[in-house]
Formats: structure tokens, C-alpha cells, sequence
């Protein structure tokens, strides 16, 4: 109750700060807060991101939380970039129930997007249980309720730090190479994904890149231009780092660099791109870049970056949240039972093909969404995946497509899932915002992959691995640039 009344008195503070002062300008004022809380979870937690379970060690860095919210009349959104492998539906909807009591912004325009970082927390089961259960969760699902503590904490913080600011915005391209396509059409016309172009067998990479790099830079009105924070985005696969201690990747060498050049309090967000097929390996070397270098020619490229965005003249802020109904895969008794063996077979220690485990895993996740099953019994087989939220949902994920444009100078496309580079490029070449960024895994994880319908076709891992089927990411394509035109021509209204 204490800290409801808190953030209940600072959302009024904030409310009231953001239409009273600075003259008669102030209507046209856009208002921003940020905050970041520590969701680094304790040592022999497990960590996410393979099919094999590890327990930390320690630390090489912190895992975060950044929050920013933005107001702009009766439009108010908040956008949460988390150190996470990925966004649970469960986690997604308790956040928002608890940011929103404190905050009063609506919960379908609070965000949380994972930046895919393979040193964090495999939280989805602890989730799972404790939300169905919690007497019958294990002891180590404490940090469940701590993750979803200061998440939401993030959120009435940044609610709370509320004033009104300077947006600029603009993108540079990455010309060092750091990603790279990780799909490749073979001589026999297959697609397979983690080869390299010494194979004969190799003809070319099966997609692009996207080099861009998206940047907002958040300064404060009423402190003379001092920077709070800066929002990047690019398409590169979180997985630079490995072993067994809690890290958040290569962003954490981005947040050195920007706070090297801006100031030590500036919050660094990352919003990881549409990257399902984009990873770090170099297909034409036998070694791979390391994280520091990743990030730190990353950084380099955004903080040259910085002095060349464009202030944001007209800054009107408009959020509007699509729901897409995407068509699960699915699956027959059969095969259910098959994935059952298989997975059994793993947990006595046998060996099995990495992709007849990765079919398998997906069979059962996607079967306990299509069918309401016994927790407890489907959490013997899993974890990432399983949703009391969606558990038993039917044939279609109701996923959330949300657009934040601020005038005619900036979008930001929030997706769900891990989406493929072809789809995230066709939002921004056909977005009639100047500068777009398009964030990756908001939202949800359940959908794992989501490819093109044409990497359907080709198979391989990303396409073993979707829960989708053919066509789910062309359907959020559509929906994103629905919105994206209906908040354009609210600025340009036909006369």
C-alpha cells in the first residue's frame, strides 16, 4: 500500500508538472521520465538460452531493467527493455498489472521487450509454477516475484521522473562488420543455418543484413540539454558470450560508451532488432568477434552517431497497440507422444539430433497453448515456452503489434518474437516515419521463431523451432504498417 500511494502521488506530481509549467509552450511539450532497476538474479540460479540446464556462477556484469515513459497530452506509453533471453506472456501481464495501478498508463501501451542476452535467467518455469501454484513452486521461484518487482518498479520510477524533454533521433549504418546472415542456401537446395563459406557445398548467404543502426538520444528541458538516456537499436543475435555467469552482452559495452560520452547517470537502452537469422559468426572465418569487440564497435558507431540526430520539432506522441491473431502450428496425438519419448530419452541421458530435440520441445510447447494440460505434469518436460496466461488459448496466439510515432520524425515498432531480418526491413522500407526503429521479442516469447513464409520453405532450425505457421510474420508486417499509416495521416489529416 505504501508504494501505491507513492507513485500514485508522483503520477499526479508528474501530470500536473507536464501541463502547468514552461509557459505557454508547455501544451506542445512532450514529457519523458527513465529508470533502471537490477534483475541480476543470485548465483545457481539457472541460466536461459540452450536446451540444457546451467547454474551460475557469478557475474561478469549486471542484468537491467531501463525504463522510459513518455506523455504527450492524453497520450502516455512505456517502454521497458529487459536483460532477458525473452518476454513470457505471464511476465508481460503481471508487470502491467502492477505498473498500471501505480502508473495509470493503460496496460496494452506498457511494453516489455527482452534483449535475447544468453547469460540470463531461464525464469519461464519458476514463472509458470508459481503462478499456478506457488506453494508448489520451487524455493528458487522467489525471484520470480523479485523479477516482477522491479520491472514494474522501473516503470513508477520512470513514471515518477516525468518531465518534459528533447527528443532527437537518426540512424548510422554499422560499417564494421559485426552481423551476419546465418542461413545458407546449400547446392542441393536446401537452406541450412551455421555453415561457413569454406564448405563446397555453400552457395551464398540465404538473406540480408540490416547495417542500420537506430538511435534516440533524451534530453532534459528543464536542465539545460542534460542527456537522460539513449535508446539504440540493431539486428544482432544476443549469444557473444557463453559460459556460466550472468552478462547482458554486448549492450553492456554499448552502455560504456555512451556513458563515457554523455555521463556517467545515462541510462543506455537497447532494443535488440528483427534478428531471428543474424548472428555474430563470420561465415567466412573460423574464429568468432568477442562481445567486447561487438560492443565496442558498436558503440563507437553509435556514439558518432549521436551528434548528427535531428531534434524532433513537433513532437506529438501517438501509441496504438494492433492485436494480430496468428495460426499455430499443429500437433497430432502422434506426435505428441513422439516428443514425449524423445524428451524422456534426454533426461535419461541419452543423445539424440539436435533438431529432432528442438521439434520435440516445440510439439509440447505448442500443444499446452492449443490445449489446457495439467501444469504441474507439462512443466516435467519444459520450461521457456509454457504460459498460464495462453495455456489452452486454442489455434491462434493473440499477439500485440504496438507502434510509438512521435510527429513526423520517429516510429518505434514493437513485434513479438524472434523475428527474421526480410520482415523488419519491409516495415522500415515502407514506414512513412523518417526514422524507424523496429524492436524485436515484445511482449511474448511463446512464438519462438518467425521467419519469412519463403524460409518456411527452406527449413532448417529457425523454421523447426517457430511455433508459427507460414504467413504469422507477414500478417504483423501488415498490421505494423497499418498503424504506422494511421498515425501518419492523423498528422496530415486530407483537407
Amino acid at each position: 500500500m505504501r508504494w501505491t500511494s507513492l507513485f500514485a502521488a508522483a503520477l499526479v506530481f508528474s501530470l500536473f508538472a507536464c501541463v502547468s509549467s514552461a509557459g505557454l509552450g508547455a501544451a506542445e511539450s512532450l514529457c519523458a521520465g527513465v529508470a533502471e532497476t537490477d534483475i541480476t538474479p543470485p548465483d545457481q540460479y539457472p541460466l536461459s538460452g540452450y536446451y540444457h540446464e546451467r547454474l551460475a556462477t557469478g557475474t561478469i556484469d549486471p542484468l537491467k531493467a531501463h525504463a522510459l515513459v513518455l506523455q504527450h497530452g492524453s497520450q502516455k506509453v512505456a517502454l521497458v527493455t529487459c536483460d532477458l533471453t525473452g518476454i513470457a506472456a505471464d511476465l508481460t501481464a503481471q508487470v502491467r498489472r502492477r505498473a498500471a495501478q501505480t502508473t495509470g498508463i493503460r496496460p496494452e501501451h506498457i511494453v516489455l521487450t527482452a534483449s535475447h542476452s544468453h547469460t540470463a535467467p531461464d525464469y519461464f518455469k519458476d514463472l509458470y509454477l508459481w503462478l499456478h501454484e506457488p506453494t508448489r513452486a520451487p524455493p528458487r521461484a522467489r525471484y520470480v516475484e523479485t523479477l516482477i518487482e522491479r520491472i514494474a518498479d522501473a516503470i513508477a520510477q520512470a513514471n515518477q521522473n516525468c518531465s518534459f524533454a528533447r527528443l532527437s533521433v537518426g540512424s548510422t549504418t554499422q560499417a564494421t562488420p559485426v552481423s551476419f546472415n546465418r542461413r545458407f542456401l546449400m547446392r542441393d537446395g536446401s537452406v541450412r543455418t551455421w555453415m561457413n563459406l569454406a564448405n563446397p557445398d555453400v552457395v551464398r548467404a540465404a538473406g540480408p543484413i540490416d547495417p542500420e543502426v537506430g538511435l534516440v538520444l533524451i534530453r532534459s528541458e528543464e536542465e539545460d540539454d542534460k542527456p537522460l538516456a539513449v535508446l539504440s537499436n540493431f539486428a544482432l543475435h544476443l549469444d557473444t558470450v557463453g559460459g556460466n555467469r550472468w552478462s547482458a552482452d554486448y549492450p553492456f559495452f554499448i552502455e560504456r560508451a555512451v556513458r563515457a560520452k554523455l555521463g556517467a547517470g545515462v541510462i543506455s537502452m537497447f532494443g535488440t532488432g528483427c534478428c531471428g537469422d543474424i548472428n555474430h559468426s563470420d561465415p567466412t572465418r573460423k574464429d568468432r568477434n568477442k562481445t567486447d569487440f561487438i560492443g565496442g564497435e558498436l558503440g563507437k558507431t553509435i556514439v558518432a552517431g549521436l551528434d548528427k540526430t535531428t531534434p524532433i520539432a513537433a513532437p506529438v506522441l501517438d501509441v496504438q497497440s494492433t492485436v494480430v491473431r496468428a495460426p499455430l502450428q499443429e500437433v497430432k496425438p502422434e506426435e505428441l507422444a513422439r516428443a514425449k519419448e524423445v524428451l524422456t530419452t534426454i533426461q535419461q541421458g541419452q543423445s539424440v539430433e539436435f533438431l529432432t530435440q528442438v521439434l520435440a520441445y516445440k510439439q509440447v510447447v505448442v500443444d499446452q497453448l492449443r490445449q489446457r494440460r495439467d501444469p504441474v505434469e507439462t512443466a516435467k518436460w519444459g520450461g521457456w515456452g509454457l504460459s498460464q496466461t495462453w495455456g489452452g488459448i486454442g489455434a491462434e496466439l493473440p499477439l500485440e503489434v504496438t507502434t510509438i510515432t512521435i510527429g513526423p520524425d520517429l516510429a518505434i515498432v514493437c513485434l513479438p518474437g524472434e523475428v527474421f531480418v526480410d520482415l523488419g526491413l519491409a516495415i522500415k522500407r515502407h514506414s512513412p516515419f523518417r526514422t524507424t526503429l523496429v524492436i524485436e521479442l515484445c511482449g511474448c516469447v511463446e512464438t519462438v521463431y518467425i521467419p519469412t513464409r519463403a524460409a518456411y520453405a527452406g527449413g532448417s532450425y529457425e523454421v523447426t523451432n517457430s511455433a508459427l505457421q507460414p504467413g504469422a510474420g507477414e500478417m504483423l508486417v501488415e498490421a505494423a504498417l497499418r498503424s504506422l499509416r494511421e498515425s501518419a495521416s492523423r498528422l496530415n489529416p486530407k483537407k
